[in-house]
């Protein structure tokens, strides 16, 4: 078994079932066509907004700048290409696996006017339609877990950073405190399917988001992964006890 859970072969880890490799990413893409509408209401719902402010600390972290061209990779409501325009950020290409998505996000920008600022694209994150050495930045926020080749999809990351790009991961981890871990637990298995029953109609699809965050490698094997797949200066930075983290590395 590969590590995240990632067998090779013929089978995947969708959550806690196994599918054919062939399978898996129909299955999330029918998982985000049917919450697409409400994503981001859940995820204020689920995190008490908390999900606003990693977000925030991811986009601290970038720096955006005028000049910089970024590929926001599963990021089809637009939440973090937004928040990095606002933050003085250039040219951003949001890629995003699920079209429903990107319409979301795309409908959410050209109500703020942002018309021509924004390149929305479909696209698979193991297979990036872009050619190498093409952006300065590279974010995936919440996303990255729901792959199913992940050393594929950090080796198409490290392709279209120029030298010198920043690479910035958020994604759900391991909690770090014993007692919190419970609690959390029991949250994610009980309260979260129960919101996503009632705000999104659909209890699987939040029972999915849950056992998709277990399946997804912890901090420092993640951090391998990455320093495997040939980007430097590799760290971490944990948010709210390690239930969420950064992950930020350079290509060099």
């Amino acid at each position: 078994m590969e590590r995240g859970g990632q067998e090779r072969g013929t089978t995947t880890h969708f959550g806690f079932r196994e599918v054919g490799i062939e399978d898996k990413p129909g299955l999330v893409r029918e998982v985000f066509d049917r919450v697409a509408d409400r994503y981001d209401l859940m995820n204020d719902l689920m995190s008490g907004g908390v999900h606003r402010v990693w977000k925030a600390t991811l986009i601290d972290q970038l720096c955006p700048r005028p000049d910089m061209h970024l590929l926001d990779v599963a990021g089809g409501t637009g939440d973090i290409a937004l928040r990095y325009l606002a933050g003085g950020g250039g040219k951003v290409t949001v890629c995003d696996l699920n079209q429903r998505m990107i319409e979301v996000g795309r409908d959410r920008a050209l109500d703020r006017g942002l018309v021509g600022d924004i390149e929305w694209v479909t696209g698979d994150a193991e297979a990036l339609p872009l050619p190498d050495g093409a952006v300065d930045a590279y974010t995936c926020a919440f996303g990255l877990r729901n792959v199913t080749h992940l050393e594929a999809a950090l080796a198409e990351a490290r392709r279209v950073l120029r030298p010198g790009g920043r690479f910035l991961v958020l994604e759900f981890s391991r909690v770090a405190q014993p007692a919190l871990k419970t609690l959390y637990d029991r949250y994610s298995f009980t309260v979260l399917p129960a919101l996503g029953g009632a705000i999104a109609g659909d209890a699987q699809a939040y029972r999915y988001l849950a056992e998709s965050i277990r399946k997804f490698p912890p901090q420092d094997a993640f951090m391998r992964m990455i320093e495997e797949a040939g980007l430097t200066r590799v760290g971490y930075r944990n948010l709210s006890c390690g239930i969420a983290a950064i992950h930020a590395a350079w290509r060099v």
